[in-house]
């Protein structure tokens, strides 16, 4: 949870001090509640409305400061538009919308009420994981710290059933930890956070019950995973493969099939031997958001205790420019013994990832797999920021994630697989190319990464244009996402967990 945001339930009733938010639809009507702890300032609000053309239309507001005949120093009027905007409301984002109202604000009472009716605990609780997403912020390695900013905001919600919106609040807790976690990981320095210390990061997992395993480069080489070392070869950090385990199905379903996520942790890309350009190759420290993700997610799993047997593996490289590393017109031999022709050392993700997914589907047999990288810039150039792209071999699977992705505003957009792209990878020296040209580039690196699936449900995300530097939006300001973590927790509880 954010160290910058502390939040409480509890009844709803008029502030004593500070800053208090309330919610009116158009007509500034209100919730009977709060109309009543407002009392005279419903005159007031009125009166102020009049003045500014306030009408409380959707996600508008009034900031009234000093209200006459109120405790609390400062009143926010949050308008929710009509009945088709209220019945929408995506309340996850409207916490993260309030939250940005508060200012430097130190204590401050919401009113967590509709205009007519009432909203329920999950309603409440999705409100205060948009507050605490919101508040994220990344600045440990700053000396010069904004302490105003550094301050913690009390931020007390008022709800009708302050028990049932708690027992609610728990999951989206551990959610919130989980995308904190993400974000953190996508945000560190590379010289800080490179494979080992990544690994030693995610082992941190087993206090909540979560089975770690590390595979050092001699248990990797050991397996056959030459795919995998050779993106590694060229840098001074050693690789790690980390896989992460929980066991949390009940009864029956004790010993079913595990879901699992792959994730994607270049933990630093050059290009390799093709190297990159020099501007923006700072941002190449994010190129192991999908493994962030996945680290994220089986914290969340594991804190709420998520009824589901879940694993979680992530391939830890560097990518770098040695005398070591691999060169275009090499020749790998991948774990699942089909031999790769190096045509670009930057296709290196999809190097990583065949022998993680490879290993996951031979050792665990899971019902499912889904990888998660920031694979393609091609997938920019297709969906912009807005969207994952989607592949899959499974339409369920794909179906699942679509509908997980439309309830959290995780969005994906599936794109296509097929035989005649299968082609566009075939090698004249080996059985397969790591890249084909610029036509349709993130169709071909799927396509790729299918051959490693031997034939298990499996879907990939690619995330390049989500997982880092993608547009501020209510729940996030900052350059690390923490993209995947909500949709995939939302995927589990929806369609998987027994």
């Amino acid at each position: 949870m954010s160290e910058f945001v502390k939040t409480v339930f509890g009844p709803l009733a008029a502030p004593k001090s500070g800053t208090c938010i309330v919610f009116v639809g158009v007509g500034l009507k209100c919730g009977p509640a709060v109309s009543a702890f407002l009392g005279g300032a419903v005159e007031l609000i009125a009166s102020a409305a009049k003045t500014a053309q306030f009408e409380g239309k959707s996600l508008s507001v009034l900031d009234i400061l000093a209200p006459r005949e109120f405790a609390a120093e400062r009143l926010v009027v949050i308008g929710l538009g009509g009945a088709k905007e209220l019945a929408e409301t995506d309340f996850t984002a409207l916490g993260g919308f309030a939250f940005s109202k508060i200012g430097a604000a130190k204590e401050v009472s919401i009113g967590f009420e509709p205009p007519e009716g009432t909203w329920d605990a999950a309603a409440a609780a999705d409100f205060m994981m948009g507050v605490q997403l919101r508040a994220y912020r990344f600045d440990k390695y700053k000396k010069k710290k904004d302490d105003d900013k550094r301050s913690v905001a009390l931020v007390s919600i008022g709800v009708n059933d302050v028990e049932g919106v708690r027992l609610a609040a728990k999951s989206r807790e551990a959610l919130v930890a989980g995308v904190e976690i993400a974000r953190d990981l996508v945000n560190e320095p590379p010289n800080i956070l490179f494979p080992i210390e990544f690994a030693n990061r995610a082992a941190s997992l087993a206090k909540l019950g979560v089975e770690i395993d590390v595979l050092d480069e001699k248990a990797m080489a050991k397996l056959g995973m030459g795919s995998l070392l050779g993106v590694g070869q060229g840098s001074a950090r050693d690789s790690r493969l980390v896989v992460m385990r929980w066991n949390g199905a009940k009864g029956k379903a004790k010993k079913s099939a595990p879901v699992a996520f792959v994730g994607k942790g270049v933990c630093f890309d050059t290009g390799g031997i093709s190297i990159k350009p020099a501007a923006g190759m700072e941002d190449m420290k994010g190129d192991m958001a999908g493994a962030a993700c996945v680290v994220g997610l089986m914290h969340a799993l594991a804190s709420r205790k998520a009824k589901v047997n879940a694993v979680g593996a992530i391939g830890l490289v560097e990518n770098m420019p040695d005398g070591a590393a691999i060169r275009p017109g090499d020749i790998l031999t991948s774990m699942s013994g089909q031999t790769i022709e190096i045509i670009n050392t930057d296709a290196e993700g999809r190097l990583v990832l065949a022998d993680a997914l490879w290993y996951i589907q031979d050792k665990y047999k899971p019902a499912f797999m889904v990888d998660l990288a920031t694979l393609t810039g091609a997938i920019l150039v297709a969906l912009g920021q807005e969207y994952a792209g989607l592949f899959s071999n499974n339409d369920e699977l794909a179906t699942h994630l679509t509908q997980a992705g439309l309830a959290t505003g995780e969005k994906v957009w599936r794109m296509p697989l097929g035989a005649v792209y299968d082609k566009m990878i075939d090698s004249k020296f080996a059985d397969v190319k790591n890249a084909a040209g610029r036509h349709g580039g993130s169709i071909t690196a799927a396509q790729f990464l299918q051959r490693f699936v031997n034939g298990a449900p499996w879907a990939h995300l690619d995330i390049a244009g989500v997982g880092m530097g993608s547009p501020a939006s209510e729940i996030n300001q900052s350059w690390g996402s923490g993209w995947g973590v909500r949709l995939l927790d939302r995927l589990v509880a929806d369609y998987y967990e027994k």
